[in-house]
């Protein structure tokens, strides 16, 4: 892909360690690109990864997977968007691995990943542990990933309820990451409804994103705090993507901001917009042949 420095997204991204004290174990990074010189298509990239690990290991770890990822991205031609985030999320964990081999105050470094591929107006996705992945769409927000929680492997089996998870013992034990010995398995499950299968999650890559639809990408330090209604009402309410990142991330250290608080969001123009831009350029977006 060829990178550009006009993306045909609004964007925005804040990071804040919180106020706890704690350093900022988080890392993102966006990438805007047209996929060939044969090829003007648009396309957007976003990555957010959670470090885990004490004495700076869970920074050193979320720096390696924003960067490895992205580059595996960047080097790809964008026309096999799972596997080439399979290799880019498992050379990631490959290079963490390698990192803290041996060294004592790295040891079982790892980190989370959700990335989020827009080309054209066509969503991919794909996450390992527990930062998250929602949809803004209309007047209603959708969780898009599935947490890789002991808590939420016990709400699934029938073992705690809905309402234990969030002040339950094992909230945040985490049972897959980047920066393992095996590689992880990548989840490709995109969930558009409660009652579809895992198959039927994984069949919704590449969706269609509608004109006005936000993704937002988002490490566990906004979701511990911040409720999804209350999520969708910061962003909605707001006057763009920029202030409502910085709402989101105030609004989490208002309760306490007790971890890192990681939010970017991906907004696609309105179909108001889209018409008003220069002519051919989002004939994608409006329909048009």
């Amino acid at each position: 892909m060829i990178r550009s420095s006009l993306a045909h997204l609004h964007l925005a991204a804040l990071s804040h360690p919180g106020m706890s004290g704690k350093n900022n174990e988080d890392r993102y990074a966006i990438s805007s690109f047209h996929l060939g010189k044969e090829d003007p298509r648009p396309a957007v990239f976003a990555v957010v990864a959670d470090g885990i690990g004490g004495h700076r290991a869970g920074e050193v770890a979320a720096e390696l997977a924003v960067n490895y990822i992205s580059q595996g991205i960047a080097e790809s031609n964008g026309k096999k968007p799972l596997k080439t985030l399979e290799n880019a999320i498992h050379d990631a964990s490959q290079a963490i691995a390698a990192h803290s081999a041996g060294k004592a105050d790295e040891e079982g470094m790892g980190s989370t990943c959700v990335c989020a591929w827009i080309i054209e107006n066509r969503l991919y996705t794909a996450h390992v542990g527990d930062s998250r992945i929602y949809l803004l769409r209309g007047k209603e927000i959708r969780c898009l990933t599935t947490d890789h929680t002991w808590v939420q492997e016990a709400l699934e089996k029938g073992i705690i309820r809905p309402d234990q998870v969030r002040d339950h013992p094992n909230v945040h034990v985490i049972r897959r990451h980047l920066g393992g010995i095996q590689l992880p398995e990548v989840d490709f499950r995109m969930k558009l409804d409660d009652e579809e299968s895992d198959e039927q999650a994984r069949e919704n890559q590449g969706y269609e994103l509608s004109p006005g639809d936000v993704v937002l990408l988002c490490s566990d330090g906004l979701t511990d705090l911040v409720w999804e209604d209350e999520i969708y009402k910061t962003v909605r309410t707001r006057k763009d993507v920029k202030s409502a990142a910085e709402a989101l991330v105030d609004l989490a250290n208002q309760r306490g901001g007790h971890d890192n608080i990681t939010v970017v969001l991906l907004s696609m123009p309105s179909a108001e917009e889209a018409i008003k831009r220069r002519p051919g350029f989002f004939d994608w977006l409006l329909g048009d042949e």
